[in-house]
């Protein structure tokens, strides 16, 4: 028999502060789009992908204020 939603409620409330916040993520995971889902899969790998090219050297990078003029240049 499932557990009523006050027991779990009881039981939720028991356990720590970062269990409690590691289920509500997996609750509120288990709400969203499975395409969403699927996206934001997609964006994590991507992010690593990029994080990793850019540890080893491999990513191009350019400094702040000069993209920032080049799009405010680029605005006018």
């Amino acid at each position: 028999m499932a557990a009523s939603l006050k027991e779990l409620e009881k039981q939720a409330q028991a356990l720590s502060q970062e269990d409690r916040a590691r289920l509500a993520e997996i609750l509120l995971e288990s709400l969203r789009d499975p395409v969403a889902q699927d996206i934001q899969k997609a964006w994590d790998l991507e992010v690593a992908e990029r994080v990793a090219a850019y540890d080893r050297g491999e990513a191009e990078t350019h400094v702040a204020e000069e993209v920032l003029a080049e799009a405010r240049r680029l605005d006018r």
